[in-house]
């Protein structure tokens, strides 16, 4: 507990900037509820597209296995794979699983993220897009987590929150940009870069976290 403790700190005090909008929703001891929000200048189709399409450009790649080395890839259909691999693909980790798809709207996946994975937790993760007040795309996203554990897991919630507030801020920034506005990657290039990941993924599955700075996890 020690080691998860001091990499989810670091993960805090560098997680500095955090969503437009960031909650924790509600915490007790064996789970927790949050969520983010960002409203960006695109409309949803090509905020979708950007979401599915293109997570290996806007995931900060400080948050994943491999850094600079990992290649990240989305499946958009149900049992598709949230997946990393680095550069040989021989590195490999499943990160969650696809089990809602509706595209422009929302995708849900399943799944422990960071150290709340090797803990044997379980979670969902949603991406909600709406549209915003006065023109463009709202946003939400989501995760709700939970499990047992003989640690405190309500200690593990403001870390969480801080984090995914800078992984939505990835995805914000990405299509803020304006030559990313209209030249997301389609869906289909989500699908074929899932499918790369997918066929990367013989033998066994390496275990899945993401990283803090000090060790894998969100």
């Amino acid at each position: 507990m020690d080691r998860i403790a001091m990499a989810c700190a670091a993960a805090l005090l560098l997680g500095t900037s955090a969503a437009a909008s960031a909650a924790v929703k509600d915490v007790a001891a064996n789970g927790f509820s949050i969520e983010n929000e960002q409203v960006v200048p695109v409309d949803q189709a090509t905020a979708w597209k950007a979401l599915v399409g293109d997570v290996d450009r806007w995931w900060p790649k400080d948050h994943t296995w491999w850094g600079a080395q990992s290649r990240l890839s989305i499946e958009p259909r149900a049992g598709g794979c949230f997946c990393e691999a680095n550069l040989d693909g021989q590195r490999q980790a499943l990160h969650m699983t696809v089990a809602f798809v509706d595209p422009g709207k929302t995708l849900r996946l399943l799944g422990g993220l960071g150290p709340l994975q090797g803990m044997g937790l379980s979670g969902a993760m949603e991406f909600r897009l709406a549209p915003a007040d006065g023109g463009g795309t709202r946003i939400t996203l989501s995760y709700r987590a939970g499990g047992y554990t003989p640690d405190d897991l309500s200690k593990f919630a403001p870390v969480v929150d801080k984090v995914q507030g800078l992984q939505l801020l990835g995805l914000a920034d990405y299509l803020r940009k304006p030559g990313n506005r209209s030249g997301a990657a389609g869906a289909g290039a989500g699908a074929s870069g899932g499918e790369r990941a997918g066929s990367q993924r013989s033998g066994s599955q390496t275990e899945n976290t993401q990283r803090t700075p000090s060790e894998p996890s969100e």
